[in-house]
């Protein structure tokens, strides 16, 4: 493809990201509401997460041989519809009431968004010079960034009235009793995700009067790989056989859990152990990913002059000094901390993933499956995490050693871990 051929294909893509970042971030906005609606601790909350990047784990490969035996593009409209579709049954599951309705429907709207992810990486790596495309790559999640504001701090307020009853303090005069306030807190919870599936079905809609270019073995027609005897595998489990994807795949496991158990707990350690009231730390957390968002923006400017693998390096040890920061004095210092840390955090999902990308060539899609499934850390860590948290609560603040570990394993992948040796 030419050069100016890449402008409207990437403008799409980028929208993805942004797709995706309102539902991942207004799981820490659910896991408090939930807390309410269905009377959970914060360790059964937790299990929201759970649900949600249950799916990472288990689709990335079928959605990989879905995508090399038809498109990216069918992958993506597939992936939209079906996420769509995952927010729409917020208002059956509101008359329902039960947790194992919204983990199910957290895990439909989870596989619809893995089918975007497991597409749009690896399409913004190859559209463009292969020298860029850690730097290209960041510029899309700065994306991801504004979309994570958004849900924090918009989006969130839409769901958190402020109120946090017990069947103990609900005041003796409240209208309607117990039921009435469990109702009106389960329907504070439809609006938000009516506004993300309808613009999940308008984006599906563009995307299918759009053209976007194949790339890779898309150049193949799907009748040549069928009649070629000597077809290539529609997974190739080979492509681990690169140490800086295998790297890549641990260091990816790691953050992304360590992000996740920051992000997911940051309203609860808000409201719980910093006392902040909701409306505080809706605004609060609305910083801290505006502090993301800055830092995707700043990084990718950064990166004109700076290799990633060193900014990478310098971030996972800032966020390992800060992590420690958070345990050793916890309360509105730790929350401040984890403001810093947020920015941090902001550069090392996607350079990690471009830098493990690296010379894989046919093998692009698979290596992208994979590190996808990484993304499965935040299906356990922050659970551990809030493990921690719940069953030590006057020494809560020891529970960010998970992350802080997870950080060390980041800084090695910048440190030697990236380097190509195969």
């Amino acid at each position: 493809m030419k050069k100016n051929t890449y402008t409207i294909p990437l403008a799409l893509v980028f929208c993805l990201f942004f797709l995706w970042a309102i539902s991942s971030n207004l799981l820490p906005t659910m896991i408090r509401q939930l807390m309410k609606t269905c009377e959970l601790n914060t360790f059964e909350a937790s299990f929201t997460e759970t649900a949600y990047w249950l799916a990472y784990f288990i689709f990335p490969i079928p959605i990989a041989m879905f995508m090399k035996r038809y498109s990216y593009k069918a992958g993506i409209i597939f992936g939209l519809i079906l996420a769509a579709i995952g927010g729409l049954l917020f208002f059956p599951a509101a008359i329902l009431k039960e947790y194992w309705a919204y983990l199910c429907i957290f895990f439909i709207i989870a596989t619809g968004m893995c089918f975007l992810e497991t597409a749009a990486n690896p399409y913004v790596t190859v559209l463009g010079a292969s020298e860029t495309a850690p730097r290209r790559l960041n510029l899309a999640q700065s994306f991801n960034g504004l979309g994570a504001f958004i849900a924090a701090m918009f989006l969130s307020k839409l769901i958190l009235s402020g109120n946090h009853y017990t069947r103990e303090t609900l005041p003796v005069d409240y209208p309607g009793g117990w039921q009435a306030y469990i109702q009106l807190e389960t329907d504070a919870m439809k609006l938000s995700y009516l506004i993300l599936a309808l613009l999940l079905i308008a984006i599906a809609v563009v995307f299918v009067f759009s053209k976007l270019p194949k790339i890779g073995d898309e150049t193949t027609s799907s009748d040549a790989m069928v009649t070629d005897s000597k077809k290539e595998k529609l997974i190739d489990f080979g492509v681990l056989k690169h140490s800086h994807l295998r790297w890549g795949v641990i260091a990816q496991f790691f953050y992304n859990g360590g992000q996740t158990a920051i992000n997911s707990l940051f309203l609860v350690y808000c409201c719980t152990y910093a006392g902040l009231p909701e409306d505080t730390a809706t605004t609060f957390f609305g910083l801290y990913m505006l502090a993301f968002l800055l830092g995707r923006w700043i990084g990718t400017g950064l990166m004109v002059k700076f290799r990633p693998q060193d900014m990478l390096l310098l971030y996972a040890l800032m966020n390992i000094l800060l992590c420690g920061v958070v345990m050793i004095w916890g309360g509105m210092i730790g929350l401040y901390a984890m403001l810093a840390i947020s920015f941090f955090m902001s550069i090392m999902y996607p350079t990690q993933f471009s830098l493990a990308l690296k010379g894989l060539g046919n093998q692009t899609k698979s290596g992208s499956a994979f590190l996808v499934m990484a993304i499965v850390g935040n299906a356990c860590l922050p659970q551990l995490t809030a493990y921690f948290m719940h069953a030590h609560e006057h020494i809560y603040y020891v529970a960010y050693c998970v992350p802080m570990i997870c950080f060390v394993f980041c800084a090695y992948y910048g440190w030697k871990g990236y380097k190509v040796i195969d």
